[in-house]
């Protein structure tokens, strides 16, 4: 399981936990870190105070190296970028845009960039600026989804940049780790699996749904709007795309899903909370700890690719 990934992040395994906003706190972060993989704060939207406050912590957890990921379309995305640099953050991994204008100032620091990429011409834009590796994240992914499968992306991601290309969308045990090292990525990310650790702070309502899931439990929200996201199917997702059909606005959609993330993970909502989960949630059956996933992973993904 060694790579340039691995090396690159200075963990025991390519494994990266997935930035997800409001699951991806310090707990998850440094128990994922603890168990050889990188865990990652989710910085999304929150106030830069609150970010610098959950990196202190992880670090009370953990000795090893962690990340954050840094929501470019936050506006306090500037504060979040210097925030990481003061607090000796390692890894910094970016979505939602272009991280061109801090990368210079990330590097000076000795902060590893990676960038989260949709498409090919973004990996290669990215390597231009100076990223130290991407993350290729195909369509089967949660939440804030692009257009492109993992299994198509992948590969040629692989073929057009000289850096290192971690997989992720759809991956969840260790044939999807295995899988995305033939298709040429050396690292994976991994959020939904994440979402039922025993670490993680995501209410049980919600952990249960995604136990719960069949392959055809996710589907798509938002894609009228320009911002298609991917969630378990519910109340509120049914009525969503019911008001997408009928031709109802930016502002009407936004409404209805206002803080509906935070219900969910925080107060167990999952009749009208967003629950942002992968198409992978079907293969996600039990509840274990970090460093049980973990260990589970790469016991299997060693078995097949030792093959």
């Amino acid at each position: 399981m060694n790579s340039r990934i691995s090396e690159l992040l200075g963990t025991k395994y390519p494994i990266i936990q997935g930035g997800m906003a409001w699951v991806a706190e310090y707990h998850l972060a440094a128990a994922v870190s603890n168990a050889g993989g990188l865990g990652l704060i989710g910085a999304a939207s929150a106030p830069p105070e609150i970010v610098r406050e959950q990196i202190r912590k992880a670090k009370e957890l953990t000795d090893r190296p962690f990340g954050v990921n840094v929501m470019l379309l936050n506006p306090n995305a500037e504060e979040v970028a210097q925030i990481v640099i003061e607090e000796g953050v390692k890894v910094v991994t970016t979505g939602a845009g272009s991280p061109a204008k801090f990368i210079e100032a990330w590097k000076a620091a000795g902060v590893v960039v990676i960038p989260v990429v949709a498409s090919v011409a973004m990996a290669k834009m990215m390597e231009r600026a100076g990223a130290d590796a991407v993350v290729a994240e195909g369509m089967e992914s949660g939440g804030h989804i692009g257009a492109q499968t993992t299994m198509t992306l992948v590969p040629q991601v692989a073929d057009a940049v000289s850096i290192p290309v971690i997989a992720a969308g759809g991956i969840a045990d260790g044939r999807g780790i295995a899988a995305s090292f033939m298709l040429g990525a050396e690292g994976v990310q991994m959020g939904t699996r994440f979402i039922v650790a025993e670490e993680s702070i995501v209410h049980d309502n919600y952990k249960e749904r995604v136990i719960k899931a069949k392959d055809i439990d996710s589907e798509v929200t938002g894609s009228s709007t320009g911002h298609p996201i991917r969630v378990l199917r519910n109340k509120m997702s049914r009525e969503y795309l019911k008001m997408e059909k009928d031709g109802a606005s930016f502002e009407e959609l936004e409404q209805l899903t206002l803080g509906s993330l935070r219900k969910a993970v925080m107060d167990g909502d999952v009749v009208n909370g967003s629950l942002m989960a992968g198409q992978s949630a079907g293969m996600v059956k039990k509840r274990q700890t970090c460093q049980e996933i973990i260990e589970e992973l790469v016991a299997e993904a060693d078995r097949l690719l030792a093959r």
